[in-house]
């Protein structure tokens, strides 16, 4: 008679255990290892400091040139005098500051608007497009876009030239009388026109290739559905597109604001504030206050107060996307 046995598994391994001489074990080598929370500060610490560099000084010294009587004859005798409030006491007390603040916000309201509906546009436009008018509209966006400022307002003030300027040569040949010679530049109005035409020209690309990018994200299938559905095109935008890149249209808006804000090459190289100081915005006062009138003590206070205005004004906007955010991750 035969008796099956099973076969019992075999006994475990014991680890081995590396030794040294002397019977210890062997340690390891502690890395440097830094919190997680502080890696994104430590890899942006370099460009903050470039700028706190660059950008810190100039900023330190504008205030403290503030509460100085600075005029041409302490820049010749090199002293320094300070007056605490007075620089900031009598730009407050001008009726053109104030004219400039008002000037200011209704400029940059109407431009940071019309920028961002034609830029929207135009980035729609772009996701309808073929591969090769995608590609032509593309290459012109970037040429504007990378055109310097100085020889696009080159260009610009030719364009409206009293004698030579194409402006006044397609108005006449469209007919319109009183266009010979006419001068674009005579009131302040027309003169922030043309800069507001000027800036919105360079700025356009800015928002419509970045909504274009943003838009390749979007869903293609999303939208199809929509439209099988009988959405149509201002009803997908709305619906679907609109809150998609909600976080885009903030961003962008508040870039676009400070950037048409603080606009001085565009205002000030096509006619220099004037006729009469009537164009004259809060950058380009503080330059002709400071630089033109050599009262470099008043023109630091209207740009200090002018830092002040944008900030204040700014945070309402910050707030309202903070805002916007907390809903989105709710």
């Amino acid at each position: 008679m035969t008796v099956d046995i099973e076969k019992a598994p075999p006994p475990p391994v014991p680890p081995v255990r590396r030794t040294v001489p002397g019977g210890q074990r062997p340690r390891r080598r502690a890395g440097l290892r830094l919190p997680g929370g502080w890696v994104p500060y430590l890899l942006i610490a370099p460009a903050v400091a470039a700028l706190a560099a660059v950008l810190g000084y100039s900023l330190v010294r504008n205030v403290l040139i503030s509460f100085q009587e600075f005029g041409r004859r302490q820049l010749i005798s090199r002293t320094t005098e300070y007056t605490g409030w007075d620089n900031f006491r009598r730009v407050l007390e001008m009726d053109r500051f104030w004219d400039s603040v008002a000037r200011t916000f209704v400029f940059t309201a109407v431009n940071v608007a019309l920028i961002m509906i034609i830029g929207t546009l135009v980035g729609l436009l772009l996701r309808q497009l073929g591969p090769v008018m995608r590609l032509v509209l593309s290459l012109s966006l970037v040429v504007a876009w990378a055109m310097p400022v100085i020889a696009a307002t080159t260009v610009f003030r030719w364009l409206f030239d009293t004698q030579f300027g194409v402006a006044n040569w397609a108005m006449r040949t469209l007919g319109f009388e009183g266009y010979e010679d006419h001068n674009w530049f005579d009131s302040g109005i027309s003169t922030l026109t043309i800069a507001g035409i000027l800036i919105i020209w360079g700025s356009i690309p800015f928002v419509a290739l970045n909504l274009y990018a943003g838009l390749t994200t979007v869903s293609a299938e999303v939208l199809e559905a929509a439209r099988m559905d009988g959405a149509g095109s201002w009803r997908i935008f709305w619906s679907i597109i609109a809150p998609i890149m909600r976080p885009f249209f903030l961003i962008t808006t508040f870039l676009e604001i400070i950037w048409v804000f603080k606009a001085f090459p565009q205002v000030y190289a096509l006619n220099g504030g004037g006729p009469n100081r009537e164009s004259e915005t809060l950058p380009v006062m503080a330059y002709v206050e400071g630089i033109g009138q050599n009262q470099y003590g008043t023109g630091a206070a209207i740009s200090v107060l002018t830092i002040l205005i944008l900030l204040v004004a700014m945070s309402f906007y910050f707030r309202l996307i903070l805002k916007q955010e907390k809903e989105q991750d709710a």
